[in-house]
């Protein structure tokens, strides 16, 4: 991982690298947050 990394900053530039980088590790969070949202949805919903 480490290795690739280092080629995308050299071949794109550090500020696409970054970028990619922030939005990878982003992707996993927003899963998250969708999962638990869903989940609230079904839990309010069978309080009604």
């Amino acid at each position: 991982m480490e290795d690739n990394f280092i080629e995308i900053i050299s071949e794109t530039g550090f500020p696409i690298a970054v970028a990619g980088y922030l939005l990878i590790r982003i992707e996993k969070r927003l899963d998250q947050l969708n999962g638990t949202l869903l989940h609230m949805a079904e839990v309010f919903s069978k309080l009604k």
